[in-house]
Order: structure tokens, then C-alpha cells, then sequence
């Protein structure tokens, strides 16, 4: 903006220069052409009269006629000869033809041409009798035919130019002025700016330490959840399930060794002994399966989310419908395990909170550089916004969010009246 400012201001200085300059010379040229006139009246009747000495007296008239300290009329013959200078007394009777200045010019020529051709204004180079120095003049010049005379005045230009040098001073501290307020501007908005995105970042930081404190809250109580309910499994099913089975055991055991009981009896204790074994490991098995499923390292990522389907349509009867296309093959352990939990989060949330699903949709494809995971359903979806700011709800997504970004994938989750998707997608390959 500055430099925009600092060109135009320059270029307009430039051309109020010239405008002022031009309009300047042109009103200083009809003020001459005007005294001209007046000095040309003032010898009118000795002009158009015979009188012998008509011409002296002419030449006492207009050396007598002045305006100013150098405002004067002087005359010259048609050949370059001086006739009167009321100012340079020394060059009378002098034929300046030849004269020129230090720019080349021959001023007493080119004055004379212009008297021959009717009259007008000429720039020359004089010297100024106040100051005795060099100095521009603006001459005007008209013929007396009669006499073959060329009658001129002029103006000194220096006054001119010390004028156009003020309002030069003046444009250029007005244009300093500018710049500096343009620069003040700029800095008090960078000071502001600068504030507010300090403000903004302080902000940011106590709301993120905030967040920060409520998910580690959530982690801790999380992991608390998580261990209450292995040790309610373990307690409530699988503590029961052996010591059952242990007084199963036992009674056979009796049974056996105080000999009154048929073998039969025995028999069916130990069978009860065996099928809540069963129970039990089938137990350990579910637990362990929740814990870390072994078919992703039996039999691959598919199997295991076609086991998954298979597990959410016995528990909550509706149906899954799976597509998987593509080779997972490259995905590491880790990513397998991210993948896996994120389905299963999603599928716990459509069981616990959707409403009015009665079909569900999981599409697991992969390409050269992406495995993607799509789970959907057909309910009434959720208010996203609103659980996502919430600072006691979304554990469930923020978790998601947060084992896709430790393998560099990402979570993205649209739900409205129509349902709602969840997406998953993590780089094929090892990070």
C-alpha cells in the first residue's frame, strides 16, 4: 500500500508541477503581452507622428516606464543592435547578434525572430540585475516596423521556480506524512493482530488443557470400566463356573470313594464336571476374544470382522450385511487390531443408541494406498455436533479417532435422518 501511495502521490506531484508551471508561464506570458501593449501606447503618438527627434523621446518614455526592481522595456534594431537597456547602460549601442548563452542559444537572434514573425514570448538565460547572476527569463517581444525596432519586457523566472521548489517541499512532506501514517496504521493493526492471536492461542491452550484433563479423566475411568467389568466376567461367570465344576468333582470323588453309590451316580457328577468345564473355557475364550481376538492372528482380518457380523447378529438379531474386497495383506499388526476396534465400537454404539435399525451394512475395501471401513445404518442418526463437543459423551468416538491416528488414518462420521455412517480409512502398509 505504501509503495502504491509513494508512486501515485509521486506522479501526481510530477504532473501538479506542470500544470502549476504551464499555468503559471501562461498567465505570466499574457501579463507581459499586456505590458508590451501598455509601453507600445504610452509612445503611440510619437510613434505615428514625424517629429525629428520622435524616436529619442520614445526611448526617455520607455526607459522611464518600469514595474518592479526588474520589470523594464528594452530595444534592439532588426540587426542585433542595442538602442536602450535602463538596467545594462554598458551594452547600448553594442550589436549583440552573436550573443549567446551557456546553453548555446543566441538570445538577441532568437528575440528578434519572434518580432518578426508578429511577436510573442522567449525563453532565454539573462543576467538578473538585483542579484547579478544567470538566471531563465520569459521575454515578450513586438515589432515597431516604422522603425525597425523590436520592443520587449520580461519577467526573471528564478521567483517561478522558488514557487514550484515550495510546493515541491510541501507535496514531498505531505507524501512523507502519508508513509508514516500508513506505517503507523500498519503497525498499531500488527500490534493488534498480534494481541488478538495471542489472546486466541492463550485461549486455545486452556481450552485444549481442558479437553486434555477431560480425556485423561476419560482414559483413567475408561480403563477402570474395562478392568470392573473382566473382573465381574471373571467372578460373576467363570469364578462361578469352577467352583461349581470343583464341587462337581468333589462330589464324584465322595461318591467313588465311599463305595454305597453306583458308578452310574459318579458318573453323572463328573458329567456335569466336564460340560461346566466347557462353559468355563468357552468363557475364557469370549474374554480373551474381547480382550485381543486371536483370529486376527489365526486367520486374518477378514475372518475376524466375518466373525464379528456373525456375533452382533446372534446378540441383537439384526442382520449385517458384509462386502470385503481387496488385499489387507500389508496392513501390520497394529493397524489390523485399530481396524478391528473401531468396528467393534461402532457396532456397540448401533446396538446401545440407534433407533429403528433394522439392517446394517459394513463394506471393508483396500486399494494400493488406502483400507477403508464403512459401517452403516438405517436408523434416525444423532445429533454429531452436539455429542462431539459434549465433554462426558463421545468417549466411544473420540477413542476411534484417536487408534486411527496412531497408524495415520483418519475417522469420519455423517449422521442424519437417514442414518448413520461411520468411515475409517489408514494407510495399506506399514508406517
Amino acid at each position: 500500500m505504501a509503495v502504491t501511495v509513494l508512486y501515485h502521490a509521486t506522479a501526481l506531484a510530477k504532473q501538479q508541477r506542470l500544470t502549476v508551471e504551464q499555468a503559471y508561464l501562461h498567465s505570466k506570458e499574457a501579463e507581459l503581452n499586456h505590458y508590451v501593449n501598455l509601453g507600445k501606447a504610452a509612445i503611440r503618438q510619437l510613434y505615428d507622428s514625424n517629429a525629428p527627434h520622435a524616436q529619442d523621446d520614445a526611448k526617455r518614455t520607455l526607459k522611464a516606464l518600469e514595474f518592479g526592481k526588474d520589470g523594464y522595456f528594452y530595444i534592439y534594431d532588426m540587426q542585433g543592435r542595442n538602442l536602450m537597456h535602463p538596467r545594462q547602460p554598458e551594452l547600448i549601442g553594442q550589436n549583440l547578434w552573436d550573443l549567446a548563452d551557456s546553453d548555446g542559444n543566441y538570445t538577441i537572434r532568437n528575440l528578434i525572430s519572434a518580432a518578426k514573425q508578429g511577436g510573442g514570448p522567449v525563453r532565454y538565460l539573462w543576467k538578473k540585475p538585483s542579484t547579478d547572476q544567470m538566471v531563465p527569463k520569459l521575454g515578450y517581444v513586438i515589432p515597431l516596423e516604422k522603425w525597425g525596432w523590436m520592443l520587449g519586457t520580461g519577467i526573471y523566472l528564478d521567483d517561478v521556480e522558488d514557487a514550484l521548489h515550495k510546493i515541491d517541499v510541501q507535496v514531498e512532506k505531505n507524501i512523507h506524512t502519508t508513509l508514516l501514517s500508513i506505517a503507523g496504521i500498519a503497525l498499531f493493526f500488527s500490534i493488534l493482530a498480534a494481541l488478538f492471536g495471542l489472546a486466541i492461542n492463550i485461549n486455545e491452550s486452556r481450552v485444549a488443557e481442558a479437553k486434555l484433563k477431560v480425556l485423561a479423566h476419560s482414559v483413567v475411568r475408561s480403563q477402570e470400566d474395562e478392568r470392573a467389568r473382566l473382573s465381574r466376567d471373571l467372578h460373576d461367570g467363570l469364578s462361578q463356573l469352577l467352583v461349581s465344576t470343583k464341587l462337581q468333582v468333589e462330589s464324584g470323588i465322595a461318591k467313588i470313594k465311599a463305595g454305597t453309590s453306583t458308578g452310574q451316580t459318579a458318573e453323572v457328577s463328573l458329567e456335569r464336571a466336564v460340560s461346566q468345564l466347557n462353559e468355563a473355557l468357552s468363557e475364557v475364550r469370549r474374554i480373551s476374544h474381547d480382550l485381543r481376538p486371536a483370529l486376527l492372528d489365526d486367520l486374518g482380518l477378514v475372518a475376524a470382522f466375518e466373525h464379528l457380523c456373525e456375533e452382533f447378529e446372534n446378540a441383537t438379531g439384526l442382520p449385517v450385511h458384509c462386502h470385503f474386497s481387496g488385499d489387507m495383506q500389508n496392513l501390520s499388526e497394529i493397524s489390523n487390531t485399530s481396524l478391528f476396534r473401531v468396528a467393534q465400537e461402532a457396532l456397540t454404539n448401533i446396538h446401545k443408541h440407534a433407533q429403528k435399525v433394522n439392517s446394517v451394512e459394513m463394506e471393508l475395501t483396500a486399494d494400493k494406498h488406502y483400507v477403508r471401513l464403512k459401517i452403516a445404518d438405517n436408523g434416525n442418526g444423532f445429533d454429531l455436533q452436539g455429542i462431539t463437543n459434549h465433554p462426558k459423551r463421545g468417549i466411544g468416538i473420540s477413542n476411534m479417532r484417536e487408534r486411527l491416528a496412531t497408524v495415520g488414518g483418519h475417522l469420519s462420521i455423517e449422521s442424519d435422518t437417514t442414518g448413520t455412517r461411520v468411515i475409517a480409512q489408514i494407510p495399506n502398509g506399514d508406517l
